[in-house]
C-alpha cells in the first residue's frame, strides 16, 4: 500500500489562538514579540497584520511605522509547542500516525484512513471545515511523500490533493523555499537566477552538492520519495486498531453497540488472520464537541471471541457520556499474544471448565476492576511475605509445589500489624492477644516455628511464628520478632487459616 500524508499548515497558529481566547482580539492587528539582543522583535503577527506588511522577525519599532494602531504582545516561547500537541491529539480522530513539525505544522499519515470519509477530498474538506470552524486559518495538502505535502500545503496554486506518482510533477513550479532548505542556500540558488524546483532538479546531482552542500540533495530526496523520511508520532501505534466514522453523531446506547460490534466484528477477523488473541483491548469515541469518552477491558487468556469480547464491553457502555454525540470509534487491542486454531477450539470444546472460569473471572474484572482479582504461585523463598509472587494469566504453571510441610494461613496479610500480647514465659505462646481493640484468650495454639531472615536479601530479627486458636474456634498465625535477651520482642499477626 503506497503511503500518503497530509501536511496542515497553520498560518498564523500562536495569534490565532489568543484571538480565540481573547474575541476583542479578531479583526484587529496585533503581534506576540519578545525581547531579542536588547530590542523586541515580533515572533508572530495575526493575519490582520500579516495583510499590511508586518512580518515575524521585524522589529517592534518598525511594525509601530508601519501601522501605528498595532497592538503588541508578549511571546510565550512554549505556546506553539503545547498548541500543536493539543491540536495533534485532537487530529487522533483522523488516523494514528499524527506528528508535530514545528514552529507551526502538523503532518499526518493518513494510508489507508482516508477511505473511511468517502475518500480524500471529503477527508481534506472534514479537517479543513472544523478546524476553520474553531478560529484557525489553515492550508492542507495530501501527497506521496511528506516533503511533497509540506512543499504544495504552503506554496502550491493549484490543487491540494497530489495525485498517486504525481508528487514530483507537482514541486517543479515551486520556489527552492518549498524544499525546507536554510536560508544560505536559498541566497545562493536565488543569486543563481534558480528562482524554481524545475529548474535546477535535473542538474548533475554532484555539480548540486559541490556547489550547495548535501542538504540540497537531501530535501530533494525526500520530496521525491528516493530517500526516506520518518515522522515521530506524538502517540506509539497500536498495531491492531479499528475505526468507525459516524455519518451522523451517535447519542444513544443501542448505536454505540452497534458501533462496537461492528468494531468488534473486523478486528478479531484480524486477529484471526493473525493468529493472535487479545489480552487488553480499549474503546474510544470521539464526541463533536473534542471530548473523548474511553472504556478499556482485560482478559485472562487471549481472545478472540466476539461474543465474550462484547459482553465485557457492555459492563461498562453505561459509562460512556455521549453529549451532543460521537463521530468517530475507535477500538484498540494494545496487548495481543498468540493464539492458534487449535488453542481457540480447545478453549472453546474441549477445556469448558477453563474455559467458564476464565469468562467468569473476566466479567468480574469487567465489573469491580482488574484489581479485585488476583492469583498467586509458590515462589523460592522461605520468607512468608516472598514465598508468593502473583501470576501474570490463568495459564501460567509455577516453577514448584506449594509446601505442604507446615501448615499456612490460607488469607496472608500482605503486611503483619501488630498486636498486644500476654504470655507466660519466652518461647511459649501467648495466652491471649489484642487485635483492633479485640481481645482473644487462646484455646489452643502450636509452635513455634522459626523462619530466619534471608540475609542475601536483607538484615533484620528472626520469627518465631504460633498457630493459635481462640474461644470462638477462629485460628491465627502470629509470631515473636526476635529474642528475649536483647529487647522485649513485638508480636504481631500475619494470617488467618480457614
Amino acid at each position: 500500500m503506497s503511503r500518503r500524508y497530509l501536511t496542515i499548515w497553520f498560518r498564523h497558529l500562536t495569534t490565532d489562538q489568543l484571538a480565540i481566547r481573547k474575541p476583542e482580539l479578531k479583526g484587529k492587528p496585533f503581534v506576540l514579540a519578545a525581547a531579542e539582543r536588547g530590542r523586541m522583535v515580533v515572533k508572530a503577527c495575526s493575519a490582520v497584520a500579516s495583510a499590511k506588511g508586518i512580518e515575524p522577525g521585524m522589529v517592534v519599532a518598525d511594525t509601530r511605522a508601519i501601522l501605528p494602531e498595532v497592538e503588541v504582545l508578549d511571546d510565550n516561547p512554549l505556546r506553539a509547542e503545547k498548541l500543536l500537541r493539543a491540536l495533534a491529539e485532537w487530529c487522533l480522530r483522523y488516523t494514528p500516525v499524527v506528528a508535530i513539525d514545528l514552529p507551526d505544522s502538523l503532518i499526518l499519515d493518513i494510508s489507508g484512513c482516508a477511505h473511511l470519509w468517502g475518500g480524500e477530498p471529503p477527508y481534506l474538506k472534514e479537517i479543513q471545515t472544523r478546524l476553520r470552524s474553531a478560529g484557525y486559518e489553515v492550508r492542507a495538502a495530501i501527497a506521496d511523500t511528506v516533503g511533497a505535502s509540506w512543499a504544495v500545503s504552503r506554496f502550491g496554486q493549484i490543487s491540494p490533493i497530489i495525485l498517486l506518482g504525481a508528487h514530483a510533477d507537482a514541486i517543479l513550479q515551486l520556489p527552492p523555499a518549498a524544499l525546507r532548505l536554510e536560508a544560505g542556500i536559498l541566497a545562493r540558488l536565488q543569486k543563481l537566477g534558480l528562482y524554481r524546483i524545475g529548474s535546477f532538479i535535473n542538474m548533475p546531482r554532484t555539480a548540486l552538492r559541490r556547489r550547495f552542500g548535501a542538504d540540497l540533495l537531501t530535501r530533494l530526496d525526500q520530496a521525491l520519495g528516493t530517500a526516506p523520511e520518518q515522522i515521530e508520532p506524538i502517540q506509539p501505534v497500536v498495531p491492531f486498531q479499528e475505526r468507525l466514522p459516524s455519518l451522523e453523531p451517535i447519542r444513544t446506547a443501542t448505536g454505540i453497540e452497534i458501533a462496537l460490534r461492528r468494531l468488534l466484528e473486523a478486528l478479531c477477523q484480524r486477529l484471526f488472520r493473525e493468529g493472535k488473541g487479545l489480552r487488553k483491548s480499549l474503546f474510544r469515541g470521539y464526541r463533536i464537541d473534542g471530548e473523548v469518552q474511553q472504556i478499556e477491558i482485560g482478559t485472562n487468556q487471549p481472545v478472540r471471541n466476539i461474543e465474550h469480547l462484547f459482553k465485557l464491553f457492555q459492563l461498562k457502555i453505561a459509562t460512556i457520556r455521549p453529549g451532543l454525540g460521537i463521530e468517530l470509534f475507535v477500538l484498540e487491542a494494545p496487548v495481543v499474544e498468540d493464539l492458534s486454531i487449535q488453542q481457540e477450539s480447545l478453549w472453546a470444546a474441549s477445556n469448558q471448565k477453563h474455559t467458564a472460569i476464565a469468562s467468569l473471572l473476566d466479567r468480574i474484572a469487567g465489573r469491580f476492576g482488574a484489581g479485585a482479582i488476583h492469583r498467586y504461585l509458590p515462589d523460592e523463598h522461605y520468607w512468608p511475605e516472598r514465598s508468593i509472587r502473583e501470576a501474570s494469566s490463568l495459564q501460567e504453571k509455577p516453577a514448584i509445589t506449594w509446601p505442604d510441610d507446615q501448615p499456612r494461613p490460607v488469607c496472608l496479610l500482605a503486611k503483619p500489624e501488630p498486636i498486644q500480647v500476654t504470655s507466660p514465659i519466652p518461647d511459649y505462646p501467648p495466652m491471649l492477644f489484642i487485635y483492633k481493640g479485640q481481645i482473644h484468650k487462646i484455646r489452643k495454639a502450636d509452635g513455634p516455628e522459626r523462619i530466619e531472615r534471608e540475609w542475601w536479601i536483607e538484615q533484620g530479627l528472626i520469627r518465631d511464628y504460633y498457630r493459635v486458636e481462640d474461644e470462638q474456634g477462629a485460628r491465627y498465625w502470629v509470631f515473636r520478632s526476635g529474642h528475649y535477651e536483647n529487647h522485649e520482642p513485638e508480636w504481631f499477626i500475619h494470617g488467618f487459616f480457614a
